[in-house]
């Protein structure tokens, strides 16, 4: 059976030396969160990860959610009692403000506490993270008295959020929609229309479910500019705050799907349910692009998620499976074999691993502090900074951490052989959960175009600009340490691959825009690495002054050396990424529909 320990240590290091998380105590919150405060709330969530989470992670996933006789949905064991304990400790309010009763501690601190939850159990994770997302936009765009009637019992975990964007006919182009929305005397509207693919959408953990339901107004502009956002409750709330009589939306069907089976996905119904709108008229596109983009950036962490778990289990596995010898003359003389960590392919994996998990559990953190910065700080000029970082990154983010934590789980399923095919030792299990993070909250070619088309252009180019002078900034200062001399080096000409790309993407795109289309995979990618380069240049410069520390010496060398080895063996990608975006997509477009 697998096996998880939360990275409490690690989050700690990045937030103590690479992100320097004290030069944050100006910002509301973060007086309430000091670094003992931290690390006893990370240390609580890896017990809670550890020891709630992770033992109900494969059977949950062998028994799954059922369809009950009332048309209903029931949770696998220990689903609901796990929910009771998550709910009850108050690690749904973390980051949400006191006045809705949430701890109002910061959101870094949230997605710290999201990476161990969902490597301990990434579909039931799924549950207050959607629910956590369904209150940032109801925060973000409702009025007072939505908010005051849905969001309290939303952060205590007495209800739960989903989004329902997805409709039979349209993923992601939401122009084609057709849920209907009728205007009623009282100020609601009716709700008509079928959703699908809607994660947490019936279940049996809460007594309500408060549904975020993108609908069209009747009489509202066809395609996207007609949209606007509702908030429909599976049971209607009185005005005094009670639960009333059952709403019109009912399960149509519950999917059988490849991974996180332990999380229902719905098809539901509405047929002529009640709804309130949330926001204005026409305008629910970008208020649920609120909870999108908070999705977006945890399916990032699922991806991370899925690696870490991924990872520990195959480097102890790696540890005790006794398989041949190494090529260099046996490690380990008496016993029949070595263990196949001595061999030089399932270091590399591992390593690719290790590597992709430290850079990019930096790079999460990294982006939350500036998401903590846009929502709290006072300073306007420092807030448009922040929200560039954020429009930026959130879908390299994505799509980068989706794809390669994917990948890094595959690995892991190869370094354990025939015995990560079968369901014994639960890796294949990964591969299958992980799976989904490429597809769902806007599938990762998406997230490429959204890259190349919107955000690089997007005010100028301020936003790309203001990164690429970070990593230059940095790779300059640090050749003036000759041991990271190598490395900064290494990042200047990996920059100098994504500023190339990004200039032949400039002369090239708008006279043929496929080329953009045909780049952008390659792009986004590229971008990634350049982005892990420059956090890892920041890990390995904070390693280095912490080597004199007492009994930190082995550590830190196991640090250094693995950002050495994401510099010699990962990074060069950026190489050939930077070649084939030049090829343009001539020959990739050139073969017409038929002949496929």
């Amino acid at each position: 059976m697998p096996t998880y320990q939360a990275p409490v240590g690690e989050t700690l290091f990045l937030l103590d030396n690479v992100l320097h998380y004290d030069r944050y105590g100006n910002l509301p919150g973060f007086a309430d969160a000091s670094r003992d405060v931290v690390e006893a709330v990370l240390n609580e969530a890896g017990k809670v990860a550890e020891e709630i989470l992770q033992p109900i992670n494969a059977s949950g996933d062998r028994e799954g959610c059922k369809k009950t006789a009332s048309n209903g949905v029931q949770t696998p064991k220990g689903f609901k009692e796990a929910f009771k304990a998550y709910t009850e400790g108050g690690w749904l309010g973390l980051s949400f403000p006191q006045q809705y009763g949430g701890q109002e501690l910061p959101y870094v601190m949230t997605c710290a506490v999201s990476e161990y939850m969902s490597s301990a159990n990434m579909a039931f994770a799924m549950y207050p993270g959607l629910t956590a997302g369904a209150v940032a936009a109801l925060l973000a765009h409702a009025n007072d008295a939505i908010k005051d009637k849905y969001v309290p019992n939303m952060i205590s975990g007495r209800w739960t959020g989903t989004m329902n964007l997805t409709e039979p006919h349209c993923g992601t182009d939401l122009g084609l929609l057709k849920t209907k929305a009728v205007p009623q005397a009282d100020g609601s509207y009716i709700i008509t229309g079928q959703k699908i693919f809607i994660s947490a959408g019936e279940h049996d953990m809460t007594d309500n479910i408060i549904h975020l339901v993108l609908a069209r107004i009747e009489g509202a502009p066809a395609g996207v500019k007609g949209i606007s956002l509702f908030v429909v409750p599976k049971f209607v709330v009185n005005d005094d705050g009670s639960i009333g009589a059952h709403n019109n939306v009912s399960l149509g069907s519950l999917e059988h799907k490849m991974g996180i089976h332990g999380n229902a996905t719905c098809v539901l119904n509405y047929d002529g349910a009640r709804g309130w709108l949330v926001g204005e008229a026409n305008k629910g596109l970008a208020a649920m692009f609120v909870m999108m983009n908070e999705a977006r950036l945890g399916v990032a962490i699922q991806g991370l998620a899925q690696s870490e778990v991924a990872y520990q289990n195959a480097a102890a596995y790696a540890k005790d499976r006794l398989q041949g010898r190494s090529l260099s003359g046996a490690k380990d003389p008496g016993k029949p074999a070595d263990p196949i960590i001595v061999h030089p392919d399932i270091r590399r994996m591992l390593m690719e691993m290790r590597a992709f998990n430290e850079g990019a559990r930096a790079f999460v953190l990294w982006t939350a502090l500036e998401a903590d910065i846009l929502h709290r700080s006072p300073d306007e000029q420092a807030k448009q900074a922040a929200d560039d970082h954020l429009g930026l990154m959130t879908p390299v983010l994505k799509g980068v951490l989706s794809d390669v934590g994917f990948l890094n789980t595959c690995n892991a399923q190869q370094i354990f052989g025939g015995h990560g095919y079968v369901g014994e030792y639960g890796v294949e299990q990964f591969v299958r959960d992980a799976r989904i993070a490429m597809i769902y909250e806007g599938a990762n070619g998406v997230q490429a175009l959204d890259l190349v088309g919107r955000k690089l252009p997007k005010d100028g180019g301020r936003a790309v600009m203001t990164f690429f002078k970070k990593v230059e900034t940095l790779t300059k200062e640090e050749q003036a340490d000759p041991a990271l001399k190598p490395y900064a080096e290494a990042l200047a000409k990996s920059l100098g691959h994504l500023q190339e790309s990004t200039m032949w993407l400039m002369q090239n795109a708008m006279k043929n825009p496929d080329n953009a289309g045909a780049a952008s995979h390659e792009y986004m990618h590229l971008f990634g690495m350049v982005a892990l380069g420059f956090m890892w240049l920041k890990i390995m410069k904070a390693a280095q002054a912490r080597r004199g520390d007492a009994g930190m010496a082995d550590k830190m060398d196991a640090k250094f050396t693995t950002g050495k080895f994401f510099f010699e063996r990962m990074l060069p990608e950026t190489g050939l990424r930077r070649t084939r975006i030049k090829t343009g997509a001539d020959t990739m477009m050139a073969l017409t529909a038929d002949m496929f």
